[in-house]
């Protein structure tokens, strides 16, 4: 098995090309082809959170976004956030997120806690 670490752009495309091969046929479990694969993925995710850090979404955005993406409006946040003119105050930021509302926006819309906790 010929794997080598990540430390160029060069290495990281090699990788991704020799990786790319298994996605379309994956390897059997506990094979060599297998154990190579997982050793690829596995630097690869490590060269990329290096690299390429993902920010965690500003929570109003992460709100809308799920809004738009579950075709929810205003009124379908109420039994989360409050009345109407509530859930306009936090939509448009005039109001910061409770950890009640939080906690409800967490388990109604499945969004994570800790993108809902992050700073505007």
């Amino acid at each position: 098995m010929d794997i080598r670490p990540i430390h160029t752009d060069a290495d990281y495309r090699a990788a991704l090309k020799a990786a790319s091969a298994y996605f379309d046929n994956e390897p059997e479990p506990g094979t060599e082809d297998a154990d190579r694969f997982e050793i690829l993925i596995t630097l690869i995710q490590a060269w990329e959170s290096k690299h390429f850090p993902l920010e965690m979404p500003d929570p109003i955005e992460a709100i809308k976004f799920r809004m738009e993406q579950s075709g929810l409006a205003i009124k379908d946040l109420e039994p989360m956030i409050g009345r109407p003119n509530r859930v306009y105050e936090v939509l448009n930021k005039k109001r910061p997120l409770t950890l009640a509302m939080i906690r409800r926006l967490h388990r109604g819309l499945g969004i994570p806690a800790e993108v809902l906790v992050a700073e505007t």
